[in-house]
């Protein structure tokens, strides 16, 4: 991911680069399709004027939420513990995580760089109510930062991944801590808060990267235990099972990304997968606190 160049060429080659680099994010042989879609919104179910709906009546129109989408409802997340299993800050080294420890079946959802803005995809989070937790890339979403805000608005928080996406580990110690830091400057000016959670480009990092993430106000680095492709996910286990606490990688790709599948239907079919091996969904937020 890298921004424009002067020149009309420059341009034209700088979004081949950011292309490929989006691309190379996470790959793996895509699995079996599953029942995806989304049709139109379910009508609101009638109410006396004046009186809250019935708690059986939202569960109903949430339902059909999930039916006019083609897929089962997932369990309810389990109460987040009142004591966060993974501790921010502190003295040393920042965290790095790829799983948060629990014994609940429960998953965590991430959804990487920025590059695909499709608005389709703001109304099933709005209707399914999925938490996600987003880390972008300024040279993705800087086309339209305002895509974002209302998936924000939604509680789902917006976090660090670099300015241009590049292979930190590549790049000296100030030059890790540019892409950091100024990511940071610019999330925090566009979405008004500064994130607290880094997710290297590509999964790769090193002591320098994890310096130069804490001394931009970084509290965690965020790896994944299961990375989304297109139907199904690559899986780092050889019994291609989640794990209670799994921390999954998704992208915003589209069509071009996803051999003419779209955003919401790749997205279908990882709540699909997740459906069906019993799990639910839960905020990574609510897990993350400061130490005790």
């Amino acid at each position: 991911m890298h921004g424009s160049s002067r020149t009309a060429t420059g341009r034209m080659a700088g979004a081949a680069v950011l292309a490929a680099a989006l691309t190379a994010c996470a790959t793996g042989a895509p699995g079996r399709a599953a029942p995806t879609g989304g049709g139109p919104a379910p009508s609101a179910s009638p109410t006396t004027a004046g009186t809250p709906a019935r708690p059986d009546a939202d569960a109903q129109r949430q339902a059909a939420y999930w039916r006019a989408w083609h897929l089962t409802p997932l369990k309810p997340a389990p109460k987040p513990p009142a004591v966060p299993p993974v501790k921010l800050g502190g003295p040393g080294p920042i965290p790095v995580v790829s799983r948060i420890p629990t014994r609940d079946r429960v998953v965590f959802l991430t959804i990487d760089d920025g590059a695909e803005k499709d608005p389709r995809f703001v109304r099933m989070m709005r209707e399914l109510k999925v938490p996600v937790t987003m880390f972008l890339t300024d040279a993705a979403i800087r086309p339209d930062y305002g895509y974002f805000t209302p998936l924000q608005r939604l509680g789902n928080t917006i976090q660090n991944h670099t300015l241009t996406h590049p292979d930190l580990p590549t790049l000296g110690a100030e030059a890790q801590r540019a892409e950091i830091c100024g990511q940071q400057q610019k999330l925090a000016k566009e979405y008004g808060t500064a994130p607290t959670l880094f997710r290297p480009p590509y999964g790769n990092y090193n002591a320098a990267t994890l310096e130069a993430a804490k001394s931009c106000g970084i509290r965690a680095v965020v790896l994944w235990k299961e990375s989304m492709q297109i139907t199904d996910m690559q899986y780092q286990t050889a019994d291609r099972k989640l794990r209670p606490g799994d921390i999954v990688l998704a992208h915003f790709r589209g069509p071009a990304e996803l051999k003419n599948h779209t955003m919401t239907e790749m997205f279908g079919s990882l709540l699909h997968r997740i459906q069906q091996q019993g799990f639910s969904v839960g905020r990574l937020d609510d897990y993350l606190g400061p130490p005790h």
